[in-house]
């Protein structure tokens, strides 16, 4: 069992490095091609389009085929968006390849906790889930800084060689550590969406892409963040990705544990309402360094707290459709990258300052708050008021 979970938490590392390290690496990239940081900022938003075209997608398309084959064509078109990546001659090929290169991403995700749920012990679906997501997490905490100075050094092409090979040796766990396991159950096209009948899905994708909108309006420009406005050294920049990717270590193991004791819905409403806050400390004394690089540190940590619980929460919302509702997760993860680095870019285009994308973020992350705590209510998970539901109605009286 554990080792086939580590197969599929190779291919997150993978993916990890893929997408995280367009944000440590933009000014490298956008001086290459000779773009300004907010354009290169649509490298991040292309990455999370593709997700969200492919991961409906791939569950439309591969919807009765054996899992493990699923995971083999994902992780191909992997290493091909990489290389057409890495080759791009100009700006264009890149989005191109970035775009190719996010398609599987989510689809990844979705199958991926469909067999970590099936590989796991009753009652730890969601430890599962979060030893799939560990891979991307490390990726972070190891992956990131060490391209952060392989960028910096030599050039940011060598990181998408790097992440090509990895997708090979992934292929190669995958073959040798997951047991054959027979296609989802068969089901047409109309009955993968039924799901979506209800509300709770919606009211869980939204709060998805709010939360993680808030961080990426952020997080996205976290090199300008740290450097032109908390007063870091850019040498500093690959430590500073070595404690935010500990922090996403951290963040992932506790929210699959405290799920698997609290349930998911709590972690995640909570663990949203926390992003609000950090995302309002930064706005407000991001200028100190300290300060700034604690608060770094429990938004990445929250970031990550908050994957499982609610990739979980929509495998137990799409019953008939798990492929369907694990892909939809992603992609609402993805989207909310995408409109966060948009978002997040438009102050520093107006002139305003990088700490506003902070401020943009909170109020993204409030809202996502809010969305949860409706989400709780209708799901008939309680009917105590929760610190965020008390917060949000002092903030409307």
């Amino acid at each position: 069992m554990k080792k086939g979970l580590y197969a599929l938490s190779f291919g997150t590392f993978g993916l990890g490095i893929a997408e995280y390290i367009m944000m440590g690496i933009l000014p490298d990239v956008a001086s290459d091609f000779v773009i300004s940081l907010p354009v290169a900022g649509h490298l991040i938003s292309a990455y999370a389009l593709g997700v969200c075209v492919g991961a409906p997608l791939v569950a439309i398309i591969a919807r009765n085929w054996p899992l493990k084959r699923i995971l083999f064509a994902l992780v191909g078109c992997f290493i091909a968006g990489c290389l057409i990546t890495m080759a791009s001659p100009s700006y264009s090929f890149a989005l191109v390849g970035r775009f190719i290169t996010g398609i599987p991403h989510g689809s990844f995700f979705g199958v991926g906790s469909i067999v970590a749920s099936k590989l796991s012990k009753e009652g730890k679906s969601t430890s599962a889930i979060a030893t799939m997501v560990m891979g991307m997490s490390i990726a972070n905490l190891l992956g990131i800084p060490i391209a952060n100075w392989i960028s910096h050094a030599f050039s940011w092409r060598w990181i998408f060689i790097f992440a090509a090979v990895w997708g090979g040796i992934t292929i190669s766990t995958i073959g040798k550590w997951i047991p054959a396991l027979p296609p989802m159950p068969k089901t047409n096209i109309k009955g993968m969406f039924l799901f979506l009948k209800k509300p709770e899905p919606w009211l869980l994708i939204a709060a998805t892409v709010l939360g993680n909108g808030g961080i990426f309006c952020w997080y996205s420009y976290i090199n300008p963040m740290m450097t032109q406005v908390s007063g870091f050294d850019v040498s500093a920049m690959p430590l500073l990705m070595f404690l935010a990717g500990g922090s996403m270590c951290v963040g992932n193991y506790g929210g699959g544990k405290m799920s698997d004791k609290f349930t998911p819905g709590i972690v995640a409403m909570y663990t949203q309402f926390i992003i609000f806050a950090s995302l309002m400390a930064l706005f407000f004394w991001g200028r100190f360094g300290f300060t700034s690089a604690l608060l770094m540190c429990v938004c990445t940590g929250c970031l990550f707290a908050v994957s499982s619980p609610q990739q979980m929460l929509l495998l137990q919302y799409s019953s008939g459709g798990e492929m369907m509702g694990g892909a939809m997760v992603q992609l609402a993860f993805n989207l909310g990258n995408a409109l966060g680095a948009y978002f997040g870019g438009l102050p520093i285009a107006t002139g305003a300052g990088v700490e506003y994308s902070a401020l943009i973020g909170a109020v993204f992350a409030f809202t996502g708050t809010g969305v949860l705590v409706l989400f709780h209510y209708l799901s008939g998970h309680g009917r105590t008021p929760s610190v965020p539901l008390v917060f949000i109605k002092k903030i409307v009286e």
